[in-house]
């Protein structure tokens, strides 16, 4: 069995036929578990910084004596515009 047989699949997709701009996310993350970094970011842009949304959202609940919040704002905010120009690009191209 490979992890992809556990995939869930787009609900967007899969009852409209466009995609979300979510997207890529599962197969992005495959991919950098695969060591194939590059085409995980092709896959998915945003796979980067949400990985980091991740982990400084988890040292938030974690590391409770600094404040993280800007951070999480921050990347948030990264996070939305990567995944609305990339969204934009693929439906374009």
């Amino acid at each position: 069995m490979k992890i992809e047989d556990f995939m869930i699949p787009c609900i967007n997709k899969t009852l409209f036929g466009v995609d979300c701009l979510g997207c890529g996310t599962q197969r992005a993350f495959v991919l950098i578990l695969k060591g194939e970094f590059v085409e995980a970011f092709y896959m998915f842009p945003a796979i980067y910084t949400t990985i980091l949304f991740f982990i400084i959202l988890g040292l938030n609940f974690i590391d409770k004596s600094r404040n993280y919040h800007k951070i999480i704002i921050s990347l948030a905010i990264i996070n939305a515009v990567i995944m609305i120009v990339s969204y934009i690009y693929k439906l374009t191209n």
